[in-house]
């Protein structure tokens, strides 16, 4: 069994590509509203370890625990119907469609059906998605925008609109704020720490500490496909972090 303290709790992860270590006996866990940092330098294993929790790989060795209970994830769906979502670094969103579109793809709201078809109930998700964007203080002019006019800051905020929306328990951002100005950097900051006032667990990956160190409350490092350093904020600096990130 898991702890019930954490909400996601992976153990004594291994996995292997092509007889390449990618990743070599790794703990990991994030506790209920708790955001965790996970840094590293490219090719610390950052991105494996988390399309492992994405459902998209399966682990070699070691299991994965989801609020207590040991799961086998055999794809993104299920992992997503549990209630996990992934925002990766271009927001995981169909530029040519609408802010609406984006926000129900795959989930559209349906009114009344006539026989076996069901109609799209516009308006109700015209409402709704104007609702979502002003849960993390978004203020755009229309649900009918399209995502290509939209800021690389404004693309994270309705993905993470979208991720509060339909009430995960854990949301995943992988370099959320690459390429992003430093006004829209501390915009994506705000969303993450709006998504803790809402009880919802995040992991934050990012080459950039002055990013991760402001918002998390605890900070994972890995280097080369181990996780060297797991401290609480409170128990260490950037300046250590760095040390530990550059190690041959």
């Amino acid at each position: 069994m898991g702890e019930d303290r954490y909400l996601v709790e992976m153990k004594n992860i291994h996995k292997w590509f092509s007889g390449v270590c990618a990743l070599r006996g790794v703990d990991f866990a994030v506790g209920y509203g708790e955001i965790v940092g996970l840094v590293g330098d490219n090719g610390a294993g950052k991105s494996t370890l988390i399309k492992i929790l994405s459902g998209f790989y399966p682990p070699d060795e070691g299991k994965i625990f989801f609020e207590g209970k040991e799961k086998h994830f055999s794809s993104p769906r299920e992992v997503r119907k549990l209630g996990i979502e992934t925002i990766y670094q271009e927001a995981a969103m169909v530029p040519k469609m609408s802010i609406m579109r984006n926000i129900f793809m795959g989930r559209e709201l349906t009114r009344l059906k006539v026989g076996s078809v069901g109609y799209l109930d516009v308006p109700r998700m015209e409402e709704e998605s104007m609702k979502a964007l002003e849960g993390v203080d978004l203020r755009l002019r229309s649900p009918h925008a399209l995502v290509d006019e939209l800021s690389g800051g404004q693309r994270q905020g309705v993905a993470i609109a979208r991720a509060m929306y339909f009430k995960s328990k854990l949301v995943i951002l992988d370099e959320p704020t690459n390429n992003l100005s430093v006004k829209e950097s501390q915009k994506v900051l705000e969303f993450i720490q709006e998504l803790k006032k809402q009880g919802i667990s995040s992991i934050f990956i990012s080459h950039n500490l002055y990013h991760v160190y402001p918002v998390a409350d605890r900070i994972v490092v890995l280097s080369h496909g181990e996780k060297i350093g797991d401290f609480r904020k409170e128990e260490t600096s950037i300046e250590e972090i760095t040390k530990l990130m550059v190690l041959p």
